[in-house]
């Protein structure tokens, strides 16, 4: 049915336990914030509409949280080259070693260590991110380009239901692009443009059994992190009763920025971890098709995009870019 274990996707956890405990602070941090922008924002608003009768302040605090939540959102998403470099690459990177068999540092010294492996791989957090990036969009000409993408899920009476699925696959395949970047660190590449083109390949040839192993861990993530939003409603809503003005919205929002950040601190690292079991397994030996390299090639200007970065990348280390390439 899969190709992982969860007990040992749990075990992963626990061993990484300093970047589950990073990441817990991290998303927690982030959501606290938001909390405190949009609710600081709302004050505002119903200050400066204190001059009005309710309905007028109640506008007023609806815009000034608004604002509020806009502001911080845009500076998160500043950071997410960032966040996927210091956060989420390490935590892949130890994964990856354990799995390997190989023994990590436990405590602080294992975000080190893996800071470490990080920057001899991709040098520059624009690095990783620009990889990041085109990655995302093969994997969305892969699951295009793979036919009979309904019969790709072994549940009966699919076939009027297919847009949905369709839909459902491109939640699930969303998971993979961390997967793809592990490969990386598995083979020890100096080069990750050419690793992450060979690893999108592999990907390419097993994707009927990596699109059904991801959509089973999609099934899990998105229903416990709905499990957890149903929970973090009532917490939600304390905190929208402190909110001048009462923003009547606010108790859904931050129930959603609460339930986002178990999901990115807890969930999808388990998820990351189940789904680099099943790619290392349903690859284990294999080698780069040349049809399917030859049908990326032709189909992905991103895949192309990947080949031509790695003829000109001079190697990773402080300032390291692809030649060419000016400095920032």
């Amino acid at each position: 049915m899969w190709d992982f274990s969860f007990a040992r996707s749990m075990a992963l956890m626990g061993r990484t336990a300093p970047f589950v405990l990073m990441r817990v602070v991290v998303y927690f941090a982030i959501a606290a914030l938001f909390v405190a922008v949009t609710g600081t924002g709302a004050g505002i608003g119903y200050s400066v509409a204190s001059f009005g009768d309710a309905e007028q302040r109640a506008t007023g605090a609806l815009w000034g949280g608004g604002i509020g939540l806009a502001l911080t959102a845009g500076v998160i998403y500043m950071l997410r080259e960032y966040l996927l470099y210091m956060v989420k690459a390490g935590h892949i990177a130890v994964m990856v070693e354990l799995l390997d068999g190989r023994d990590i540092p436990a405590g602080q010294g294992q975000i080190a260590y893996a800071r470490r492996i990080v920057a001899n791989h991709f040098g520059q957090s624009s690095v990783l991110f620009g990889l990041d990036q085109l990655v995302k969009g093969v994997i969305s000409v892969v699951t295009g380009l793979v036919e009979g993408i309904v019969s790709l899920i072994p549940i009966p009476g699919l076939n009027g239901l297919a847009g949905l699925l369709r839909a459902y696959l491109k939640i699930a395949v969303g998971l993979l692009d961390e997967v793809i970047l592990a490969h990386n660190f598995r083979h020890r590449s100096d080069n990750p443009w050419a690793s992450a083109q060979e690893a999108l390949v592999l990907y390419g040839q097993n994707a009927k059994p990596m699109m059904i192993n991801a959509s089973w861990v999609a099934l899990f993530v998105y229903g416990l992190s709905f499990i957890v939003f149903l929970l973090m409603l009532a917490p939600a809503a304390a905190v929208v009763y402190l909110i001048p003005g009462a923003w009547s919205a606010g108790g859904f929002v931050f129930a959603l920025l609460f339930a986002w950040a178990v999901k990115a601190a807890l969930i999808e690292p388990f998820a990351i971890a189940c789904l680099l079991q099943a790619f290392f397994k349903v690859t284990d030996g294999q080698k780069p098709d040349p049809a399917w390299q030859h049908q990326l090639d032709q189909a992905s200007g991103k895949f192309r995009r990947l080949g031509e970065r790695a003829t000109t990348w001079v190697g990773a280390g402080f300032g390291s870019r692809p030649r060419g390439q000016a400095a920032r």
